[in-house]
């Protein structure tokens, strides 16, 4: 049997994510070319070839025309009730909850944002209480990275007679504590918000371009709308992120 016959593909694959995970390969950085990897792994090209195939598959790393191979593999972010605490989205200095929660991964959050007075979807109108059709609503849309790695895409909407001529009308990062803080600071803090999660489905072609996917990889859906102690719904972002980057918890009462 030849050296190279050794090793499979899905062995070199296990290694080369086994050593991603330790770190040897941060995130964000390129791993060495497919010639250099088939001499250390004593593997034939095609064989690093089909294991490249499946760890990028499986969201470990994105080919970049040109550019090599990049590492993008990060811990899955865990979806909880408890990452919209004050404390928590100001950790750090953070400017919301994802920022809070790259930042403790050791990396750099980066936002992409436009802004916009439009009319909002029928189903934003219903849960911020506004008549549909009419351009009554604020969005802001942000395409959120880490290290340079598109994990999601929000757009948060707000009614417009609360968000007009106010910081969230900047197309940049907010105060400390994100968007949550800001309206708070315009005396519409947030008291409770209830979630709608769709936990699977395929991205459309904007959103797989956006995140640097494949449109055969899944992505979760989550609606947040965030209400005041009034019970007013100031807040509706609808989040897309890939499902390999998202996990959830939560915790609540039995009877």
């Amino acid at each position: 049997m030849q050296h190279s016959e050794r090793h499979g593909f899905r062995d070199i694959a296990a290694k080369i994510r086994q050593e991603i995970i330790a770190g040897e390969y941060p995130t964000g950085s390129v791993l060495p070319p497919e010639p250099e990897l088939a001499e250390r792994y004593g593997a034939s090209r095609s064989l690093v070839n089909r294991a490249m195939q499946v760890l990028a598959a499986e969201g470990i790393v994105r080919p970049r025309q040109g550019r090599g191979t990049m590492v993008t593999w990060l811990p899955p972010m865990l979806h909880s009730p408890a990452r919209y605490d004050r404390a928590t989205r100001e950790n750090q200095g953070a400017r919301g909850a994802f920022d809070a929660e790259v930042l403790d991964r050791g990396l750099e959050p980066q936002h992409e944002i436009t802004t916009e007075r439009a009319e909002p979807p029928a189903e934003v109108s219903e849960a911020l209480g506004l008549p549909t059709g009419e351009t009554n609503c604020l969005v802001r849309r942000r395409r959120l990275l880490a290290s340079g790695i598109p994990v999601r895409l929000n757009a948060s909407w707000f009614p417009l007679a609360i968000a007009e001529g106010t910081v969230l009308e900047e197309a940049g990062p907010v105060i400390v504590g994100g968007v949550k803080s800001a309206l708070a600071e315009l005396g519409h803090r947030q008291v409770s918000a209830r979630e709608q999660i769709i936990p699977s489905r395929l991205p459309t072609d904007a959103e797989a371009h956006a995140l640097e996917i494949s449109p055969e990889r899944t992505v979760v859906e989550i609606t947040h709308v965030g209400m005041t102690a009034e019970g007013r719904a100031v807040e509706v972002t609808i989040s897309v992120a890939p499902a390999h980057y998202l996990t959830a918890q939560y915790e609540f009462p039995l009877a």
